[in-house]
Protein backbone atom coordinates (compact mmCIF):
# COMPACT_ATOMS: atom_id res chain seq x y z
CA UNK A 1 0.00 0.00 0.00
CA UNK A 2 1.30 3.43 -0.87
CA UNK A 3 0.36 6.49 1.15
CA UNK A 4 0.10 10.07 -0.02
CA UNK A 5 -0.63 12.84 2.47
CA UNK A 6 -1.85 16.43 2.37
CA UNK A 7 -2.06 17.66 5.98
CA UNK A 8 -3.74 21.04 6.36
CA UNK A 9 -3.07 23.68 8.98
CA UNK A 10 -5.65 26.48 9.32
CA UNK A 11 -4.09 29.87 10.08
CA UNK A 12 -5.22 33.44 10.63
CA UNK A 13 -2.50 35.40 8.85
CA UNK A 14 -0.87 34.14 5.65
CA UNK A 15 2.42 36.08 5.82
CA UNK A 16 3.01 35.27 9.49
CA UNK A 17 2.29 31.58 8.95
CA UNK A 18 4.48 31.25 5.85
CA UNK A 19 7.42 32.91 7.62
CA UNK A 20 7.06 30.64 10.67
CA UNK A 21 6.71 27.42 8.64
CA UNK A 22 9.72 28.39 6.51
CA UNK A 23 11.75 28.51 9.73
CA UNK A 24 10.27 25.25 11.02
CA UNK A 25 10.60 23.31 7.78
CA UNK A 26 13.84 24.87 6.55
CA UNK A 27 12.81 26.55 3.33
CA UNK A 28 10.16 28.19 1.22
CA UNK A 29 6.97 26.45 0.14
CA UNK A 30 7.24 23.93 -2.68
CA UNK A 31 4.32 25.64 -4.37
CA UNK A 32 1.59 28.23 -3.85
CA UNK A 33 -1.73 26.96 -5.25
CA UNK A 34 -3.57 30.22 -4.60
CA UNK A 35 -3.50 33.42 -2.50
CA UNK A 36 -4.44 31.69 0.77
CA UNK A 37 -2.39 28.47 0.67
CA UNK A 38 1.30 27.55 0.84
CA UNK A 39 2.48 23.94 0.51
CA UNK A 40 5.69 22.27 1.74
CA UNK A 41 6.75 18.84 0.53
CA UNK A 42 8.12 16.83 3.47
CA UNK A 43 8.84 13.72 1.40
CA UNK A 44 7.65 12.40 -1.92
CA UNK A 45 3.84 12.69 -2.02
CA UNK A 46 3.70 13.91 1.60
CA UNK A 47 2.81 17.54 2.14
CA UNK A 48 1.91 20.03 4.86
CA UNK A 49 0.04 23.14 3.85
CA UNK A 50 -1.23 26.27 5.54
CA UNK A 51 -4.55 27.75 4.52
CA UNK A 52 -6.07 30.99 5.73
CA UNK A 53 -9.16 29.91 7.67
CA UNK A 54 -9.34 32.19 10.71
CA UNK A 55 -12.43 30.48 12.13
CA UNK A 56 -10.49 27.19 12.42
CA UNK A 57 -6.98 28.48 13.22
CA UNK A 58 -5.18 26.88 16.14
CA UNK A 59 -6.83 23.45 16.02
CA UNK A 60 -4.38 21.39 13.91
CA UNK A 61 -2.42 18.55 15.51
CA UNK A 62 0.09 16.76 13.28
CA UNK A 63 3.09 14.57 14.10
CA UNK A 64 5.80 13.67 11.61
CA UNK A 65 8.24 10.85 12.37
CA UNK A 66 11.86 11.41 11.38
CA UNK A 67 14.95 9.28 10.85
CA UNK A 68 17.14 12.22 11.85
CA UNK A 69 15.27 13.51 14.93
CA UNK A 70 18.25 15.07 16.75
CA UNK A 71 19.74 16.58 13.61
CA UNK A 72 16.41 18.07 12.59
CA UNK A 73 15.78 19.60 16.03
CA UNK A 74 19.27 21.14 15.97
CA UNK A 75 18.60 22.64 12.53
CA UNK A 76 15.28 24.07 13.68
CA UNK A 77 16.99 25.57 16.75
CA UNK A 78 19.56 27.22 14.46
CA UNK A 79 16.63 28.92 12.73
CA UNK A 80 15.43 30.31 16.06
CA UNK A 81 12.60 27.96 17.04
CA UNK A 82 12.44 25.79 20.16
CA UNK A 83 9.91 23.10 20.99
CA UNK A 84 7.12 24.13 23.35
CA UNK A 85 7.24 20.62 24.84
CA UNK A 86 9.38 17.50 24.64
CA UNK A 87 8.35 14.03 25.71
CA UNK A 88 9.85 10.57 25.89
CA UNK A 89 7.34 7.74 25.98
CA UNK A 90 7.70 4.49 27.92
CA UNK A 91 8.95 2.71 24.79
CA UNK A 92 11.69 5.33 24.33
CA UNK A 93 10.10 7.14 21.38
CA UNK A 94 10.74 10.87 21.60
CA UNK A 95 8.48 13.74 20.54
CA UNK A 96 9.11 17.46 20.22
CA UNK A 97 6.06 19.69 19.90
CA UNK A 98 6.18 23.09 18.21
CA UNK A 99 3.28 25.54 18.22
CA UNK A 100 2.83 28.06 15.46
CA UNK A 101 1.64 31.64 16.15
CA UNK A 102 -2.00 30.44 16.04
CA UNK A 103 -1.40 27.55 18.45
CA UNK A 104 -1.44 24.76 15.86
CA UNK A 105 0.63 21.81 17.05
CA UNK A 106 3.33 20.35 14.82
CA UNK A 107 5.18 17.48 16.43
CA UNK A 108 8.29 15.63 15.37
CA UNK A 109 8.79 12.10 16.59
CA UNK A 110 11.94 10.06 16.64
CA UNK A 111 13.12 6.60 17.53
CA UNK A 112 14.70 5.89 20.90
CA UNK A 113 18.29 6.98 21.48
Amino acid sequence: MSVDLFAGVPVRDYATAVAWYERLLGGPPAFLPNDTEAVWELAEHRYVYVDVRPEHAGHAMHTVFLDDFDVRLAQIAERGLQPAEQETYGNGVRKAIFRDPDGNEIGFGGAPI
